[in-house]
């Protein structure tokens, strides 16, 4: 004959809870230490019984007890996702992190200062590609996007970053025989002092600052009295300076927009398989048997309340049972509304103990306990010593 209410005992087995989580659970249901059981007595006499029938059955308190510890482990995973979501951000989604320590690393940091290197040319996860078009005698002004873009690329958008248009370095013409008329080089050497030193015969050595004046020197001269070397570059069009006297080739490097722009940009292989927001952090129900004693005594009270949830909606289908001569009224109303005030109580002590306990709130206290410590030590007379 099936069970109609609480008898006053129950004997679990694997399989009575509606979605089996912790069935398995040798502290769930285990011979030695059978929670789920003693949690059915227990609620069972918290109810009434024997008083007072306990209209419930013992997988009431089964299911009961099942939704209180998911419930403890949701509302505690929730809080170490948002916790810890920016350090997961790209890890890989398939190891289980529940009851696991997470160490906040640089790597979030680094990433994105990545975009930074991309810009500034020092670095980053964009990829950059060199490229060149050809320069005609007499031709000033060229359009990338015509002569290269739609010929190399198809078509897709780039961005250069950097044109190769420099005049000869001036540590190359320290003896350059063609910079000036009549003696060549010697001509070149008397300019800066040195004519009594043939460069071909004799040496002298001089401290490095001498070849950096010069070197400063004429590069002040070919600014002031030559034409700059120099380009202006607007919607990928440039013009550059001076007017080329000879057909040559100018070399650039670009990144193309759509690698720049792409926000999808990963530095792990499988990108589809990594935290992307919360919905995928690797957070699963907990173990039972891994959960403290402080945990578990949240979970029962949460249990209770929902056994008490459920007693009440099965009480409230009749508000009232008629008696000889009279009749009784049943307590379904004021069960629930217990009920719901309680849950309500428990799931709001519980994540203001997750807040306090944050990252956050972790290193303030710790800040605060190191100050109040220096200035406990302040007071502490020091010693003199003598020698």
């Amino acid at each position: 004959m099936a069970e109609i209410i609480w008898q006053g005992s129950s004997s679990f087995a694997s399989g009575q809870t509606p979605y089996g989580f912790y069935d398995s659970d040798t502290e769930f249901s285990g011979s030695s230490n059978n929670s789920v059981d003693k949690f059915a007595d227990w609620a069972g006499k918290r109810l009434g019984h024997p008083i007072m029938s306990v209209e419930l059955q013992s997988g009431s308190f089964y299911a009961c007890y099942e939704e209180a510890i998911t419930e403890y482990s949701a509302q505690v995973n929730q809080f170490n996702i948002k916790d810890n979501l920016l350090h997961l951000t790209g890890q890989a989604t398939g190891s289980n992190i529940t009851h696991k320590r997470v160490t906040p690393t640089l790597g979030r940091s680094v990433f994105l200062s990545k975009q930074y290197g991309t810009e500034a040319g020092v670095g980053g996860d964009v990829p950059y590609y060199s490229g060149s078009i050809s320069i005609i005698s007499g031709s000033q002004t060229y359009d990338l996007n015509s002569l290269y873009a739609d010929v190399s690329e198809s078509g897709a958008s780039i961005e250069v970053k950097r044109i190769f248009h420099e005049a000869t370095p001036a540590m190359q013409r320290f003896f350059d025989p063609y910079a000036t008329t009549g003696y060549g080089t010697l001509n070149t050497v008397e300019g800066f002092g040195f004519g009594n030193y043939s460069p071909a015969v004799s040496f002298t050595l001089m401290p490095l600052f001498e070849d950096l004046l010069r070197v400063q020197a004429i590069e002040l001269n070919d600014s002031i009295r030559k034409s700059s070397y120099s380009f202006e570059l607007r919607n990928n069009k440039i013009r550059i300076f001076p007017d080329p006297g000879e057909d040559t080739t100018l070399w650039f490097e670009y990144i193309k927009t759509s690698d720049r722009d792409n926000p999808l940009i990963t530095e792990y292989s499988g990108s589809a398989n990594v935290v992307s927001d919360y919905s995928n952090v690797p957070y699963d129900n907990m173990e039972y048997k891994f959960i403290n004693d402080v945990g578990k005594q949240w979970i029962r009270k949460y249990a209770l309340a929902l056994c008490k949830e459920l007693l009440g909606m099965i009480r409230s289908k009749y508000g009232s049972i008629p008696i000889p001569n009279a009749e009784t009224s049943l307590d379904g109303d004021t069960l629930r509304s217990e009920a719901a005030a309680e849950k309500e109580t428990l799931i709001t002590q519980l994540r203001e103990m997750l807040e306090q306990t944050s990252r956050r709130a972790l290193l303030e206290a710790d800040k605060d306990e190191a100050e109040f410590l220096q200035e406990k030590l302040n007071k502490v007379p020091y010693p003199i010593y003598i020698g």
